[in-house]
């Protein structure tokens, strides 16, 4: 996947773990809530490897601009 695509990802699982774990609240389902907090961390590990994967193509892309203006 993409950077992009990690971080849309990654957004949507943090705001559907947030609504479980109200609604898990609002019902008293702790297990709702236990999913939702897992689902909210999934999507902030999702978001995460998306800055990291973007970081390393900048940085890949101004390695090879160096190198190509050296030659």
């Amino acid at each position: 996947m993409g950077s992009t695509t990690d971080k849309i990802k990654g957004t949507a699982n943090e705001a559907i773990g947030k609504t479980k774990q109200g609604v898990g609240e609002a019902v008293g389902s702790e297990k709702l809530q236990g999913e939702g907090a897992i689902q909210e961390m999934k999507g902030k590990g999702q978001k995460a490897l998306g800055d990291a994967k973007e970081a390393t193509k900048e940085a890949a892309d101004k390695a090879a601009a160096a190198v190509n203006k050296k030659l």
